[in-house]
């Protein structure tokens, strides 16, 4: 199965998809933060990143421009999982680079339907 990313810095968030992920069979590297994030995404090549937008230091929307504009990790599809889950926030997660946009609470299976997308 595909490797995945997950940025949570809510500790229960991340365990949960964590488990519900490994449980799917796939490869699961968790961040608690954004710190360094390009290059720990260059050195691992996750299939797909979840990005939680509310994080301390700086936000899932700059790190997602900033992914964006580097040439190593541009490819990479980014699911933003966020509890900011109004249509606005939605629309300016992709114009922002999103692949996706998952809506927090969500269920495992609309966890896994959104990371089957990108990670086989």
């Amino acid at each position: 199965m595909g490797k995945v990313m997950v940025v949570d810095d809510a500790y229960s968030d991340l365990q949960m998809m964590e488990s519900i992920l490994k449980s799917a069979g796939h490869e699961v590297i968790s961040c608690a933060d954004g710190e360094q994030l390009e290059e720990k995404m260059a050195a691992e090549r996750p299939d797909v990143l979840l990005l939680d937008i509310i994080l301390p230091k700086r936000n899932g929307y700059e790190i997602l421009r900033s992914l964006k504009k580097d040439e190593r990790t541009k490819q990479t599809p980014v699911v933003v999982v966020s509890s900011k889950n109004q249509e606005s926030d939605q629309a300016w997660g992709k114009r922002q680079g999103a692949d996706e946009y998952l809506p927090k609470p969500f269920t495992p299976e609309q966890l896994l339907t959104a990371v089957r997308r990108f990670a086989r």
